[in-house]
Formats: C-alpha cells, sequence, structure tokens
C-alpha cells in the first residue's frame, strides 16, 4: 500500500517567499520517493502540524511516524482487514472512488472499514457524517489498482484542497509561519510543471559544475534527459543542447576550435559555413544585419565616386550583392565599388575568398558595376595592420568598416578589441557598421553566464518555431548553428571560448572609449527592417526596436541582435 506524504507536496511557491529564501529541485523516483537537491540553505523549516498529545497511549510507533494511529494490540485485526481489501480489489472491474480525493488517515482501522464498504457488491449504506471523501467536484486524484498495490495519481485539473476538506479524528495545526500558511496545495503532473522542473535542474546541474561538484552534476544530467524527453518543440531542443554542453564540460570532452594545425577543423569550418547559410535563410536575424548595416552604408556613400567597404566578416559574401544593386541603381550612375573581404585561411589550401570574389565579380558586370575585390587571409582581426589593406586615400576613395557577430570573438585575447579599433582609426572609415548579439555571455562567473545563456537561446529557439513548425532541413541546421554557439558558451574556457557576447551597452562603452561616437540609422532603416520581417512567417512574433540611434531585433519582448554605426569623432580624425 502507498501512502500519500504531505511533506512531499510540491511547494506552491517555488523560488521562494514565506519564511525563506531557499530554492530546491526535486527529481521524482520511482515508488513514490523524492530526491532533492538545494541550492541554498533555509534559514529553517516550519513545523507544519502538531499530533493531539492525548489518546495517543499504546500506539505502534513505527506508523504513528509516519502518520497513521493504531493500536499494537490491534494490529493483527487491521492485517486482516487489509487482507479483505486486496481481495475485494482484485474482484471489481471499476475504478474505486476514481473521481475523489483520498487523504492520508489517521485511524487506519476505520478507513479500511470504509474502504471495504464501498467494495461490497450490495448498494453501500449512506455515506458517514465524517467521511474521508469529499465530494466530486473537487477530484483531481485517480486511483489504480492491483492485486497488493494501492497508487494515487496526480493529474492536471483543478487539484486544489484546503484544511476545510479534512474530516479527521486526527487535528492537523498549520504553523503561522509557514509558507503554506493561507495558501491552498496544489496537485500537478504536467508538462508546465516538468518544464520547470527542467529549467531548475539545469541550473542546478551548472551551479554543481561552478562549485565542481562532478558527482552531483553527473546525476543531474541524468535526470535532465529524462525531463526533456516530456517537454515538445523548442524547450527540447534547447535543453538537449544544454545537456550536451554541460556533458561535455563535465567529462572534459571539449569542442575543437579552429586552428591552422588541425586538419580536422578544415572540415568543421565548412560546416560552418553550411549552417551559417541554413541560418540566413530560416530566419530573419542575418538579413536584418546585413540589410541594416547596408543601409548605414549606403547612406554613408551618398555622393561618393570611389568607396572601398573593408569586410571583417567576409564568410560566404551574402551581404554585398543587396548593396551592389543598390549602388547600381543610385541616381548618377554607380560609383566603383571595392571591396576587401577578411576570413580564416583554408586548411586544404583553396582560396576560398578568391572563389566568393569571383562570384561577385560576376554579378558586378551583369549589373555594370565596376568592380576590384581582394581577400584577406587572418587567423584573427587582431593582426591585421591598416598599411595591409591597400588604402588609396589620395584617390578620394570612402571607406566603410563592416563587423557581423566578429567583434565578439576577440574579447578572448586582452587587448585585442583596442588593437582592431586602432587599426580602424588608422583607416579613417567614413563609417564602421557593427552587429552583434544582444547578450552577455562574457561574465566570469559561469553560472550567471549559463543562466544568461539559457535565457537567450531559449528565447532564439522559440522564434525558430513560430517560424516554421515543419522539421525542414533548413531549420535543423539552424538548430545546429545555434547549438554550436551553446556548446561553446556552456563547454569551453580562455582563449578556446569566443562565443564571447556582449550587449549594446557595453559596446557602446567599448567604441566610445576608443574614440567614435555613434552614427544615428535613419528612420528609414527602421521602416524597411519592419517591411523585411513582414515576409517571415511568424513575423508577428519578431519586434524591431530604435535604441538611440541603434536598431534591435528581438523575439516578442526579448532583443536578440542589435546594429549600431559610428564614425571617428573630430578631434580623434584630426589627431589621425
Amino acid at each position: 500500500m502507498k501512502r500519500e506524504h504531505h511533506h512531499l507536496l510540491p511547494n506552491p511557491n517555488p523560488g521562494g517567499g514565506g519564511g525563506g529564501d531557499s530554492s530546491s529541485i526535486s527529481a521524482s523516483c520511482g515508488g513514490g520517493s523524492s530526491s532533492t537537491y538545494s541550492m541554498t540553505t533555509s534559514a529553517g523549516k516550519s513545523k507544519l502540524w502538531e499530533e493531539e498529545e492525548s489518546g495517543c497511549g499504546g500506539m505502534d510507533e513505527l506508523l504513528a511516524v509516519v502518520g497513521y494511529k493504531v493500536r499494537s494490540s490491534d494490529m493483527a485485526d487491521v492485517a486482516h482487514k487489509i487482507e479483505q481489501l486486496e481481495e475485494a480489489m482484485t474482484n471489481v472491474d471499476t475504478n474505486i472512488s476514481s473521481d475523489t480525493i483520498h487523504y492520508n488517515p489517521s485511524d487506519i482501522s476505520t478507513w479500511l472499514e470504509s474502504m471495504l464498504s464501498g467494495l461490497t457488491p450490495p448498494p453501500p449504506p449512506p455515506q458517514p457524517q465524517h467521511s474521508f471523501f469529499p465530494s466530486t467536484d473537487s477530484s483531481t486524484i485517480t486511483s489504480s489498482s492491483s492485486s497488493s498495490d494501492y497508487d494515487l495519481k496526480a493529474i492536471p485539473g483543478k487539484a486544489i484542497y484546503n484544511n476545510t476538506q479534512l474530516s479527521s479524528p486526527k487535528r492537523i495545526k498549520v504553523s503561522p509561519d509557514s509558507a503554506f500558511a493561507s495558501r491552498p496545495l496544489v496537485l500537478v503532473d504536467s508538462q508546465q510543471e516538468n518544464g520547470v522542473r527542467l529549467v531548475h535542474t539545469l541550473l542546478a546541474c551548472a551551479e554543481a559544475v561552478s562549485q565542481n561538484n562532478l558527482s552531483l552534476a553527473e546525476a543531474l544530467l541524468h535526470q535532465i534527459g529524462f525531463l526533456a524527453l516530456s517537454q515538445p518543440g523548442a524547450m527540447r531542443k534547447v535543453a538537449t543542447y544544454f545537456a550536451e554542453a554541460l556533458a561535455r564540460r563535465i567529462y572534459g570532452l571539449y569542442p575543437e576550435t579552429p586552428s591552422p594545425m588541425n586538419h580536422h577543423n578544415n572540415h568543421q569550418h565548412r560546416l560552418s559555413d553550411m549552417l551559417q547559410i541554413h541560418f540566413y535563410e530560416t530566419c530573419p536575424y542575418l538579413k536584418f544585419a546585413h540589410f541594416t548595416a547596408n543601409q548605414a552604408i549606403l547612406e554613408a556613400f551618398q555622393g561618393k565616386s570611389r568607396v572601398h567597404v573593408i569586410d571583417f566578416s567576409m564568410n560566404q559574401g551574402m551581404q554585398w550583392p543587396a548593396l551592389m544593386q543598390a549602388l547600381a541603381l543610385r541616381p548618377g550612375g554607380p560609383p566603383a565599388f571595392r571591396l576587401t573581404g577578411i576570413g580564416p585561411p583554408a586548411i586544404d589550401n583553396s582560396d576560398h575568398l578568391q572563389e566568393v570574389g569571383w562570384k561577385l565579380a560576376q554579378l558586378a558586370e551583369t549589373i555594370h558595376v565596376e568592380f576590384e575585390f581582394r581577400g584577406f587571409v587572418a587567423n584573427s582581426l587582431a593582426d591585421l595592420d591598416a598599411s595591409m589593406l591597400d588604402l588609396r586615400q589620395s584617390e578620394s576613395e570612402s571607406v566603410a568598416v563592416n563587423s557581423v557577430f566578429e567583434l565578439h570573438k576577440l574579447l578572448a585575447r586582452p587587448g585585442a578589441v583596442e588593437k582592431v579599433l586602432s587599426v580602424v582609426k588608422q583607416i579613417k572609415p567614413e563609417i564602421v557598421t557593427v552587429v552583434e548579439q544582444e547578450a552577455n555571455h562574457n561574465g566570469p562567473g559561469f553560472l550567471d553566464r549559463f543562466t544568461e545563456s539559457l535565457h537567450y537561446y531559449s528565447t532564439m529557439f522559440d522564434s525558430l518555431e513560430g517560424s516554421t513548425t515543419a522539421e525542414t532541413e533548413e531549420k535543423v541546421m539552424s538548430e545546429m548553428y545555434l547549438g554550436k554557439q551553446i556548446c561553446n558558451v556552456v563547454a569551453c574556457e580562455g582563449v578556446d571560448r569566443v562565443e564571447r557576447h556582449e550587449t549594446l551597452n557595453q559596446w557602446r562603452t567599448r567604441f566610445g572609449s576608443g574614440g567614435f561616437e555613434p552614427v544615428h540609422l535613419g528612420s528609414n532603416a527602421y521602416k524597411q527592417a519592419s517591411m523585411l520581417l513582414a515576409l517571415f512567417a511568424g513575423g508577428d512574433g519578431y519586434r524591431v526596436e530604435e535604441n538611440n540611434g541603434c536598431l534591435m531585433l528581438g523575439w516578442h519582448t526579448r532583443p536578440l541582435i542589435a546594429t549600431s554605426a559610428w564614425r571617428l569623432r573630430l578631434a580623434a580624425a584630426v589627431t589621425h
């Protein structure tokens, strides 16, 4: 027989409240037991009830501990009644009292008699006034029976009961400082509850990792796997990627980072390029980044006859066909367009950047734009020098510097961002366009970084689900693209952790300290970016927000990426 223990009920006020600040994660085990891992220690535990002291003489002590009042002299009679109950339950086809709540009885002998009377084939006598079974309109728990087991299963529904429903010889006293005081107790076993448990277990596992308690982290990792299976869609996927990243960190199976000496990473780099292309096609984030940056560059180049873009994030060159077409349609004819693309070296000695440049040259010829391309290979942007970029200031060439999701990678090397900004100042560009993730994944504390990244990527995965419900190849590849970032944020440290995203305000501070001032992106960019989002399924969930001259793209209320534009402050421009 299984007994219901009220102290195992879920806390109706998770995350704190009442008289303490404790937060706990419960992992349910078979047989109705509970294993609890506490993230913080409570200041104390309230005594939830006190037994009436009178009338307890001669009671069986072991049963009294778990809440049953049975005299030692009555044990034989109680055992006989249990046998009768088990026999009766095997002969009844219907579920007994499947529409009622069964409370933990204090007088087990009387309770067994009431159960036996309910299973008797003849019509049962009228229910006594002091019954343990309330009316069926508050039903929340189904009872399943077997030859030797009486199990209460919690199901979703109106699972609320309070003290006034109890009618038992045993008096239950709720202490006034209890977290349960004046609150209903809620029994739920739902997808939503499992989702909350999943998030709490992920955070508890991350906390155990941060404290180097790897045995506890490993145990929680197994719980994450089971809980993730109960979740639909985005939550299951994002939890799986975070679980993989935690597992890599726990077992020391760190993901490989690009290295010219590692030939396997050549395939990794090609895979990253392919995943980025699918991400570009599936959701609007990269399109928004390219569109808003191009709009700022186009306005800065207005009236210029020779223009030069230095792209810190060349990759597949997907950003530039749209700008070239816009330049081709400019009143008075297009300017001469020069593009310098910077990218990592190819391990197989292939000239990847030149292949991209060749395709762009074919497009330029088709739309009658004078075009020149130069690919520049660098292991890091910090290795750049202005003298390498073939600047032609004598020809009155206007220069723009563009970086999309690249500058945050420099934060793994102290002083690298400052060095790159110094090189940019030597270039003296008309404008610098920067697109970065709107997140803080570069804090010193692992747990804070994990928590922030969990919220950020959960929103990203939600937006992918909102864009398309079908499990297409593009969607799966886009999820893998984000999954690789999750793995780097969570599993890696030191120079290997390159996904060090920072917020727009943090970048404002860096550029301000580097001698730059912001360029406000115009209302035209805002309007056209909003129109771009309308082309995507789930466009109602995407939001464009103007933030002090910068543009942010987010999902519902959460900003996810930010585009900003910068130019040299006048004093800095004169100095250089």
